[in-house]
């Protein structure tokens, strides 16, 4: 039977850092128990201010991840370029979902055809790998996102590929002078309608590392775990969570 191998990080960038530059060894190293050398990148979370469209958004998108991946000894390949994204992804050896935003990520998945696609093919053992929005879209929907909805996706539901919502970028603070509702806050909202769900904040510089069965926290700090009707409950690296996946 083949492996579920993911990997799922909160951020790309840590302030004073390069990009990537955080999480690099361990994307190195889940990688490399691959055996892919190149890559299958989705681009569509990043829109980005520019004055050439929105393709030019993912080229520079690819670009930028692609220095970094080649650095370790990769290559990435965007399958905005693909003629055929279906076939790119069943092809892809592995595939890296980029952070940006989770509305427009969705809209295009469905739009391309590729959410049902890349679920197939991870689920039959296809290493994934995806930080912020590609996080997200690795749960059962995007419901825990903290973006704005700048597209409207054909649905909320995602890659349900584990059995809990994450909430990427997870912040306790509550800055002063700000008069709306903290993160957590907006969490327990979310609980009060969907009562059955687990939720995960992952704070910045912290991953989860999953293969089949086993879960694993990495990375410098501790998540934020959320249920309706209980206190929130924070778990360092190292602590057990497979209880999130049994």
């Amino acid at each position: 039977m083949a492996k579920i191998r993911l990997l799922l990080v909160s951020n790309s960038t840590n302030p004073g850092e390069g990009y990537l530059e955080w999480p690099r060894t361990y994307l190195k190293d889940f990688l490399d128990k691959t055996g892919a050398k190149r890559i299958l990148f989705i681009p569509y979370a990043g829109v980005a201010l520019n004055d050439e469209g929105l393709e030019q958004s993912f080229n520079a998108y690819e670009e930028r991840v692609n220095g970094v991946f080649q650095e370790m000894g990769y290559e990435i390949y965007s399958v905005h370029r693909e003629r055929d994204p279906v076939q790119a992804v069943r092809d892809a050896l592995a595939i890296a979902v980029g952070g940006g935003n989770t509305f427009h990520l969705v809209q295009m998945m469905y739009q391309t055809k590729i959410m049902k696609v890349i679920r197939e093919m991870v689920l039959d053992g296809m290493p994934y790998m995806g930080w912020s929005a590609g996080a997200n879209v690795a749960c059962p929907t995007m419901k825990t996102t903290n973006d704005m909805p700048i597209s409207e996706p054909e649905s909320f539901n995602t890659l349900n590929l584990i059995p809990f919502q994450i909430n990427p970028h997870y912040l306790d603070a509550h800055p002063e002078g700000h008069g709306g509702e903290t993160r957590e806050q907006r969490i327990e909202e979310f609980l009060v309608i969907n009562n059955a769900v687990t939720v995960v904040g992952l704070r910045e510089a912290s991953l989860l590392y999953i293969e089949d069965d086993q879960i694993q926290l990495l990375g410098k700090n501790p998540m934020r775990l959320f249920r309706f009707g209980q206190n929130p409950r924070d778990f360092n690296p190292g602590e057990d969570i497979s209880f999130l996946i049994k």
